[in-house]
C-alpha cells in the first residue's frame, strides 16, 4: 500500500512544482489518503500504560494508576481510596510547576483539567478500541487529537505510537487526517531524525498543498538535509522567497545540508546571500563551517573562515562556548601551522594570561574620537531626539553655558547617581561624591534638575549650596532628561573627560545610524564611564576600574584573541564576556 501511495504521490510532483493545482490553503484542508499511509499491516496489540516514561516505577505512578482505577468504582470506594493518600505532597513547594510540566498546561489552565481522570501517553501503539477508551476519559473531546499529538511531540514519543494515533483518526474520519495533525507528526519525525518518514510526509504534502505555512517549510527543510533528497531544500527555500523572506533558520539548515554533502561553494553562496539581505546567521550556522573544515587542506576555504571571524569582530558579536571550541579545534587541525588554543582571562592591564600579549586599547585615537563626536552631536542632539526630552530654548541655554566653561574632567549625572542609594539622603550622596573628586583638583560638572534646589528632607539647601561652591552646575527644567546634556558636555570637553552615571545609554546608542559609530560609541563608553563599586556616607568612595582594552575579536596574524560566552553565564546584550579564547602559533 505504501509503495502504491508513494507512486501516486510522485506522479503529482511536477504538478506541485509548477503550481498548477489551485487547491485551498492547508489550514482548512485534510488528506484522505493518509488512512492508507498510517494503517498498520501488522496485527495490532492491546496494551496501554498510564505512565509517562520518566514516571515509571515510582510512587507517583502507583498513585496515578490507583486513581485511574478508582474512577470506575462507586463513590464510596473512591472516597475510601482517596482518604488513604497523604495530602502533604499537594502542598509542597514546586508541585504545581511539576504538574504543569508533566501535563503541558499554560499558567491560566493549571486549575482547569481537560479530562476527568488521568490520561497520560501510552508506551506502546494502541488499536482503535484502546484509543476510543482513552478519549472517553478526556473531558474536552474536541481537542483530544491535537492535545495528544502535542504531548507526543513534547515528550518525544515513539513514532509507532504516533502512527497508531493517526491511523485511528483516519479510520473514524473516512481516511481524513488534518493538516495540523500532520504537522505535529512531521515535527516528531524531524526531532527524532526519522528521515524516511520525513520523505514520505514530504511526498504527501507536496502533492496535496499548493503552498505551506512557514512552519511546514521549516520542518521539511530541517528534516530533509540529512537525506539523499537534500537538494529539495533549495526548492523549498525558493518557495518561501515567493511569499516572504526566509528565516536565518531556513538558510542555516540549507547551509548545513550543503556542507553535509560536500557542496562547499553552494554553502558559502547561501551564507553570502544571507549577509546581502542583512540576515545575521545563527551560531549553529557559523559553527557548521568550522566543524566541516577541520583537517581540510583548502587555502581558499581557510580565508573564508577568517572572514567569518572578521565579520564577528566588526559586528561586536561574541561566539557561544561550543562555537569557540569549534574555532579552537579548527585552528589546531590546520596542517603544519602548529596553532595552540586555550581558554584564558585578560588582566586589568589588558595582558593575556596565557601568551602575555597586550590587547588593543579601548581608547579612541584622535581621528576616531573626532568622528564619533561629530556623529553623536548630529544623530543624538541635532537629529531631533533631544526635543522629545527638552526644549530648543533649554538646549540653547545649555550650549551657551558649556561654551562659557573650561573643559571638564568629569561630568556627573547628579540625579541619577543619588538614586542608587535610596536609604541615604540624595544631597548628602551628591556632596560626598563631588567633595572626593574635587579634592583631586579636577574640573567637575554636575547636571541636575531645578527641583533639587527647592529644599526638602531629601535635598537640603545647605548641602546643595556646598556642591555649587565646589563644581560647575547646570540645573535643567524638571520635565527635561539630562542624559543628552551629559553626552554633549563630556564629548565637548575632550577625549580625557569621563562621566559618572548608572545610565547605560542604550536609547542614545540606538539613535546612531551605522555600525561603525555604534562600535566607537560603545568603546568610548566603556573607557569613560565611571561606576560606583562601594559607598558609605562620610567615607571614601570606591569606583570600579575603567576598562583599558577593547572587547572584540582581535588578531595580530600569528595570534587571535576571541571573547566568548560561557554556557553557564547568562549575559545581557549590553554586557561583555569575561572568558577569552587565546590562539597562537608555536615556533
Amino acid at each position: 500500500m505504501m509503495t502504491l501511495l508513494l507512486s501516486f504521490c510522485r506522479s503529482w510532483q511536477m504538478l506541485w512544482k509548477n503550481r498548477l493545482y489551485q487547491g485551498p490553503s492547508p489550514r482548512n484542508q485534510t488528506y484522505s489518503v493518509l488512512y492508507s499511509y498510517f494503517h498498520f499491516g501488522k496485527k495490532e496489540q492491546r496494551y496501554f500504560s498510564l505512565t509517562l516514561p520518566f514516571l515509571q516505577n515510582t510512587k507517583a505512578t502507583k498513585l496515578l494508576i490507583s486513581k485511574a482505577t478508582s474512577s470506575s468504582k462507586s463513590g464510596k470506594n473512591r472516597s475510601k481510596q482517596e482518604s488513604s493518600v497523604s495530602p502533604h505532597p499537594l502542598f509542597s513547594a514546586g508541585t504545581a510547576k511539576k504538574k504543569s510540566e508533566v501535563f503541558g498546561y499554560k499558567k491560566d489552565q493549571q486549575h482547569c483539567f481537560p479530562f476527568s481522570s488521568p490520561v497520560l501517553l501510552p508506551t506502546k501503539p494502541l488499536n482503535s478500541e484502546e484509543w476510543d477508551k482513552v478519549k472517553e476519559n478526556f473531558e474536552q473531546k474536541d481537542i483530544f487529537e491535537n492535545w495528544m499529538i502535542a504531548q507526543m511531540v513534547k515528550y518525544s514519543c515513539s513514532i509507532d505510537i504516533a502512527k497508531s494515533l493517526l491511523s485511528w483518526i483516519a479510520r473514524k474520519n473516512n481516511g481524513v487526517v488534518g493538516y495540523k495533525l500532520l504537522i505535529g507528526y512531521l515535527t516528531l519525525c524531524v526531532s527524532q531524525r526519522q528521515t524516511t518518514e520525513v520523505i514520505d510526509v514530504y511526498e504527501i504534502m507536496k502533492t496535496r498543498y499548493r503552498t505551506l505555512e512557514p512552519e511546514g517549510y521549516t520542518l521539511l527543510i530541517r528534516g530533509l538535509i540529512h537525506s539523499d533528497q537534500w537538494r529539495e531544500t533549495l526548492i523549498l527555500l525558493e518557495e518561501i522567497k515567493k511569499v516572504m523572506s526566509p528565516s536565518k533558520k531556513n538558510y542555516g539548515d540549507c547551509i548545513k545540508g550543503a556542507l553535509l554533502h560536500q557542496e562547499v561553494n553552494l554553502a558559502w553562496n547561501l551564507y553570502l546571500e544571507m549577509l546581502n539581505h542583512r540576515i545575521i546567521p545563527n551560531w549553529e550556522t557559523f559553527q557548521a563551517f568550522f566543524d566541516f573544515a577541520k583537517g581540510v587542506k583548502n587555502n581558499p576555504f581557510e580565508r573564508r573562515l577568517l572572514d567569518i571571524l572578521l565579520y564577528l569582530k566588526h559586528n561586536q558579536m561574541y561566539p557561544t562556548e561550543p562555537f569557540a571550541q569549534s574555532i579552537k579545534a579548527w585552528f589546531e587541525s590546520i596542517p603544519e601551522k602548529k596553532w595552540k588554543g586555550e581558554s584564558v582571562t585578560i588582566h586589568k592591564s589588558g595582558h593575556c594570561s596565557a601568551c602575555g600579549r597586550m590587547l588593543k586599547s579601548i581608547h579612541l585615537n584622535s581621528e576616531e574620537y573626532e568622528f564619533l563626536k561629530q556623529r553623536v552631536l548630529k544623530d543624538v542632539l541635532d537629529g531631533g531626539d533631544q526635543y522629545r526630552k527638552t526644549t530648543p530654548k533649554e538646549i540653547n541655554r545649555f550650549v551657551n553655558f558649556i561654551k562659557s566653561c573650561p573643559p571638564f574632567d568629569i561630568v556627573i549625572d547628579g540625579l541619577n547617581i543619588t538614586k542608587m542609594f535610596p536609604k541615604i539622603r540624595e544631597s548628602r550622596t551628591l556632596l560626598d561624591v563631588v567633595s572626593q573628586i574635587t579634592k583631586q583638583n579636577l574640573q567637575v560638572l554636575v547636571l541636575g534638575r531645578k527641583h533639587m534646589l527647592n529644599g526638602s528632607s531629601r535635598w537640603q539647601k545647605n548641602e546643595m549650596a556646598a556642591v555649587q561652591n565646589m563644581a560647575y552646575c547646570f540645573f535643567a527644567d524638571n520635565i527635561s532628561e539630562d542624559d543628552a546634556f551629559l553626552l554633549y558636555a563630556t564629548l565637548h570637553s575632550g577625549n580625557h573627560c569621563r562621566f559618572l552615571t548608572r545610565d547605560l545609554m542604550r536609547d542614545h546608542k540606538a539613535c546612531l545610524t551605522d555600525d561603525r559609530t555604534r562600535h566607537l560609541f560603545f568603546r568610548w563608553q566603556q573607557g569613560h564611564q565611571l561606576v560606583f563599586l562601594n559607598y558609605y556616607p562620610g567615607k571614601k568612595i570606591i569606583f570600579q576600574s575603567v576598562l583599558t582594552y577593547d572587547t572584540v575579536i582581535q588578531t595580530t596574524g600569528d595570534s587571535w584573541h576571541i571573547p566568548y560566552d560561557e554556557n553557564v553565564v547568562e549575559r545581557y546584550s549590553y554586557e561583555i564576556p569575561t572568558k577569552w579564547l587565546c590562539l597562537r602559533q608555536q615556533n
